[in-house]
């Protein structure tokens, strides 16, 4: 190149290295860097849109981060956090990204947070085929890292201040880095989380699914029978033997306002009246036309609602109780059951009405039913109470039919 030309004194490679860099060798010598293994067949293409979870919401949720991985793959800066239950499909989207990162020639390295920490430790040892330093060296600073199932599980003091090193290194560095998380984030350690969820636009984070704490208590979830037999369409408006013509008034306002919340929920549905009136078929029905339009729906019976966030005390649960109280607060429908049947303990009120207190702020949908009427709420919640009579918020449909159980029974 002349003196003068554009470009002179600028280092090009010439087509021979050009080629050489794209040559299908090269692209082994990736792969073989990469760590994927088996991994190496996961690709973009033979993903399915839908993803591998069956519920419209997380299906909907699959398709976004999708999309958003296969642009991240093309072009990637910053940091892509995936996160969802097990199953959802975290690590194979992560596995696409680092495959088509390496047919674009870019360097990069996968592996599991549990099996980095492992090699770590055997790099300690004098007869280890990589030393320690060389390692950790190479997970820090390589172009594109991809940590694959970052959880608690982890969580010891060493294991924390080692991933910690790491992360808070590529953080600083702006090294592009994907990272899988088991779980929810609100449950991994402040310092990891504060870097995977950087309030700087560097990182973005994506749920493929819902992480669903009830899945593992056993509780939120609406039966299948009770979803089969409590329809608006097998409903009986009519009231049973012995209804009067206001009990029938009051049940067809009743059925008006489940269908209409069930397609349009906004605010709060109260259905108060005397047990067996027909208030919990109705809070199923909406949840069945609320599944079926994909919103997530957390059912609970209050009393064992409260149990089980008990139990989330205890050392040995599988879920911690913030996380199951986060699911409480922000799931997209939430159906209290049977309001007042709980044992009224400090705790027990304490906790119901922080619930309650988030979801009325908020105006996050929420359906209750229970027994008792508004005055005895009045008198025995009154905290619960002052946010159940804002008409603002919440709708309340008396409901005072004979008990339908009883007239079943006869």
């Amino acid at each position: 190149m002349a003196v003068g030309e554009q470009g002179f004194g600028q280092a090009v490679p010439c087509p021979a290295c050009r080629n050489d860099e794209e040559s299908p060798a090269r692209q082994d010598s990736l792969r073989r860097y990469s760590n994927l293994g088996a991994l190496s067949r996961v690709t973009f293409a033979v993903t399915r849109t839908e993803g591998p979870l069956p519920d419209a919401a997380s299906r909907r949720m699959f398709a976004e981060g999708l999309a958003a991985a296969a642009a991240y793959a093309e072009n990637p800066e910053g940091w892509l956090v995936l996160t969802g239950p097990s199953g959802s499909g975290k690590t194979h989207l992560a596995a696409a990204i680092a495959n088509r990162c390496i047919e674009r020639q870019q360097t990069t390295f996968f592996i599991m947070v549990a099996d980095l920490l492992d090699h770590l430790r055997a790099a300690y040892a004098p007869d280890s085929a990589m030393p320690y330093d060389e390692l950790f060296e190479q997970v820090r600073n390589v172009p594109l890292l991809v940590l694959d199932d970052l959880g608690v599980h982890s969580a010891t003091p060493w294991a924390q201040e080692k991933l910690f090193q790491v992360i808070n290194h590529r953080y600083n560095n702006d090294l592009p880095t994907v990272v899988t998380v088991r779980g929810p984030l609100p449950r991994l350690d402040e310092t990891l989380r504060t870097r995977l969820e950087s309030v700087s636009g560097r990182s973005k984070a994506l749920a493929l699914g819902h992480f669903n704490s009830r899945l593992a208590l056993g509780i939120g979830e609406v039966r299948g029978d009770m979803l089969a037999r409590m329809t608006f369409a097998n409903f009986d408006p009519a009231g049973g033997t012995g209804a009067t013509r206001r009990d029938r008034e009051l049940l067809a306002n009743a059925v008006a306002s489940a269908q209409t919340f069930a397609v349009f929920p906004e605010g709060w549905l109260l259905f108060t009246g005397p047990r067996g009136s027909g208030k919990t078929h109705l809070a199923v029905a909406i949840a069945g036309e609320s599944l079926r339009q994909g919103r997530q729906v957390f059912f609970a019976f209050v009393p064992t609602l409260l149990d089980h966030l008990r139990t989330t005390y205890s050392p040995d649960s599988s879920v911690g109780f913030d996380e199951l109280f986060e699911q409480l607060n922000t799931v997209a429908l939430l159906i209290l059951d049977d309001l007042g049947a709980e044992n009224s303990t400090p705790w027990a009120e304490e906790k119901l009405y922080q619930i309650v207190v988030h979801r009325h702020e908020a105006r996050l949908p929420t359906v209750i039913t229970t027994a008792s009427d508004i005055e005895a709420l009045e008198e025995a919640k009154p905290r619960i109470s002052s946010r159940l009579v804002d008409s603002m918020v919440v709708d309340w449909v008396p409901i005072t039919a004979p008990n339908y159980r009883d007239q079943r029974r006869r």
